[in-house]
């Protein structure tokens, strides 16, 4: 129903939002991977329901709703695929390069011959040129990237990863080579498995294995001092070597079945490389505001993970690093700004200090940081309209670090109303925290990811 009809429109609108924040946002029994939510892992995606409810319930067709940090792209996805201008806001090189995939329609039959060709030539590749490769290899990265790549890869595996790439760099047209730079970056950063050496790469807590399990059979001895550990242990760190070019080929054609396809009634997204604390957007020109901001410090540390398929694409595992300490979130102290906070905020930034000086510090730069965030989210949101923040709770040192009050209080000081907070218990097996699926808190981690609130902010 068009939202202009009503005559109260302000009154309606708050009351509406408060009646959705009520109801159900957990979504456990829901389908979420349809479309192409499922092209890409990562860590602690909402539901795609989430925002699907507010876009449809507060917005019109053709409305812009905004998401200022917006990972994956699931809010600007259900933008598109509702009718609306999706804007998605990001500073990680592969977060838009994710979302760009996920939301560009292509031919499925120029998909297909391009996918199959670039399996045909790079089998070729490391059939025929393994020397060629090994030497590309050597000139492709400074020293401390090399480093990084021979820890986490394989010898084999490195070159077959580099016949791949080498075939999808050929591509001239930008939207089908991108489509397959994400399948490449996929076979990397997986919820189990992966082409790497590492464990747990998409909850952002990579373990280097010590031993890989070759695909003959045979146990390949990574590190030092294995067969001190227990038969029990080693399993535990005993991995498969997958084949680049299978996993390649399995991502190819699992993305290709859910392919969007040309559709001249939905509205192309905004993707913009920027910080949600400076936003490249007129003021009043957004309709909704749907996001859900980083845990504190650190907790999910998103470059931890990216790194893997990001120092494949061209970015130097130096430069990835500067990044990271831009990150919202980041635990990094020097050269930031500390917003004066409101009281209880404050007064929660002042106990975890005398427990922890270092997270003291850390958390007092989140909030600055989302107050900044929280002003630029204000300032480009329409009058009368909402912005949805869903956030994780955090213990961090045995403190609660209350983030969606401590959030509600900043909001209010920008000049938000926060008339309501929903709270949504995590399906732990969707949202892919860095945490077990048993709930057990005595962990720390799982303390701080056990719930999320929906914090709805209201410009009156």
């Amino acid at each position: 129903m068009h939202l202009s009809i009503y005559p109260d429109h302000k009154l309606w609108y708050r009351k509406k939002l408060v009646e959705l924040l009520n109801q159900d946002l957990n979504f456990h029994e829901k389908v979420s991977n349809y479309a192409t939510h499922d092209y890409h892992a990562f860590p602690a995606k909402f539901p795609p329901q989430l925002p699907r409810k507010f876009i449809l319930e507060l917005t019109n067709p053709k409305d812009v709703v905004l998401d200022p940090m917006m990972g994956s792209g699931t809010t600007v996805l259900e933008s598109y695929l509702t009718g609306r201008q999706g804007v998605g806001v990001d500073i990680d090189p592969l977060a838009l390069k994710i979302c760009n995939a996920k939301v560009t329609p292509l031919d499925i039959v120029q998909v297909f011959d391009l996918g199959n060709k670039i399996l045909h030539e790079a089998s070729f590749l490391v059939a025929n040129n393994q020397i060629e490769i090994k030497e590309a290899l050597m000139k492709s990265w400074d020293v401390e990237t090399i480093n990084f790549i021979n820890k986490w890869f394989a010898h084999e595996t490195q070159v077959e990863l580099y016949a791949i790439l080498n075939e999808v760099q050929k591509i001239q047209t930008k939207e089908i080579k991108s489509f397959f730079e994400v399948v490449f970056s996929a076979i990397i950063i997986t919820k189990s498995g992966g082409v790497s050496l590492a464990y747990d790469l998409a909850h952002t807590r990579p373990h280097l294995a010590k031993a890989i399990l070759k695909r003959n059979g045979d146990i390949v001895y990574i590190g030092n001092n294995l067969e001190k550990t227990s038969t029990h242990r080693m399993k535990l760190l005993t991995k498969p070597l997958r084949s680049a070019l299978e996993e390649f080929d399995k991502r190819f054609k699992h993305n290709l079945k859910n392919l969007l396809k040309p559709d001249s009634q939905l509205i192309s997204p905004l993707l913009l490389s920027a910080d949600a604390q400076y936003l490249p957007l007129g003021d009043d020109s957004v309709d909704l505001i749907i996001t859900s901001p980083p845990y504190a410090v650190n907790a999910i540390d998103y470059m931890r993970s990216h790194k893997f398929s990001l120092v494949w694409l061209g970015h130097p595992i130096g430069t990835l690093g500067k990044k990271r300490k831009k990150y919202i979130g980041s635990d990094g102290l020097q050269g930031v700004i500390f917003e004066k906070l409101p009281s209880l905020t404050a007064k929660v930034v002042a106990e975890l200090t005398e427990l922890d000086p270092k997270r003291g510090k850390a958390l007092h730069r989140y909030y600055s940081e989302m107050t900044c965030s929280l002003r630029e989210m204000y300032r480009v949101l329409k009058p009368g309209k909402a912005a949805i923040i869903v956030v994780g709770s955090s213990i961090l040192v045995g403190r609660d670090t209350e983030v969606h009050t401590c959030l509600s209080e900043i909001g209010n000081t920008t000049g938000f109303e926060v008339p309501k907070v929903g709270i949504r218990t995590l399906d732990r097996n969707r949202r892919m925290l860095p945490a077990g699926s048993t709930i057990n808190l005595s962990s720390q981690i799982q303390k701080r990811m056990h719930e999320e609130y929906v914090i709805g902010f209201y410009k009156p």
